[in-house]
């Protein structure tokens, strides 16, 4: 697929662009993708919206000057992160809307998606070179142990992948994460996120909140913590490595 010549820079991270091209948006990654990953990431999109939930519609995964990319259609809004640094007052109210949101998503089932610990499985056992055998078969005995659940599960549900449309309806992108398991994981994930970014009020403000409207307990939260942080390893981004080797440190003293 050729882009337009008008195209406009979205954003940019380590392994990908992507660009806003008038009527469709271009994800376009560079050789470090795996083509799996970019097929996986469509499927994933696909079997969300076969569920009921409202993404960006996919129109065709081909490539873009010899790299591969995802092309979705353009969905018309403001992202949870743009209103917030918009308003500031706003945030409060808006991170209730984006935790109800994010329980909303964990009520939908699709047996399609990927398995939550499957997936956490492979990602821990893949940081060799990070993680000692000790280390990881600790991990493991813990994922082992966490409740089978078969929730749908963004795996990077963060305000910037929320679009907010004029109607005040909501919009999810970016599902190349997705899984079947246990919202309190895409909890910690979340939460993980926030800490790195350096959002430390917002994290806190998003976890207790999370908590509160789900019932759930700060402690089954906590638990996946050095779960998560084993598996994010498996990404290779050097500039979080100590951040997420700590959380697992943690665990060991527990």
């Amino acid at each position: 697929m050729e882009l337009p010549q008008d195209k406009k820079v979205i954003k940019v991270r380590a392994n990908k662009v992507v660009y806003d091209c008038g009527d469709f948006v271009a994800k376009v990654y560079n050789a470090t993708k795996p083509p799996a990953g970019v097929f996986n990431e469509a499927l994933n999109l696909t079997r969300a919206e076969q569920s009921g939930l409202d993404v960006t519609p996919i129109v065709e995964v081909s490539k873009v000057d010899g790299s591969w990319s995802l092309i979705t259609k353009k969905v018309e809004g403001k992202t949870m992160r743009e209103l917030g640094d918009e308003d500031h007052e706003r945030r409060p109210e808006l991170t209730r809307q984006f935790v109800e949101l994010q329980l909303d998503v964990h009520k939908y089932t699709n047996d399609l998606m990927p398995r939550q610990q499957d997936k956490y499985t492979r990602m821990i056992n893949s940081v060799t070179e990070v993680l000692d055998e000790s280390t990881r078969y600790d991990l493991l005995m813990r994922l082992d142990g966490m409740s089978n659940h078969q929730n749908i599960c963004h795996g990077d549900f963060v305000p910037s992948n929320v679009i907010v449309r004029e109607d005040g309806s909501y919009c999810i992108c970016d599902w190349a994460h997705a899984s079947q398991g246990d919202g309190a994981a895409d909890c910690a994930v979340s939460y993980l996120r926030f800490k790195l970014r350096g959002a430390d009020e917002f994290a806190e403000n998003y976890i207790r909140t999370y908590c509160e409207l789900s019932g759930t307990s700060m402690e089954t939260v906590e638990n996946w913590f050095p779960i998560v942080a084993g598996a994010e390893l498996a990404r290779g981004r050097v500039i979080e490595k100590d951040f997420l080797l700590s959380w697992i440190d943690i665990a060991s003293v527990d």
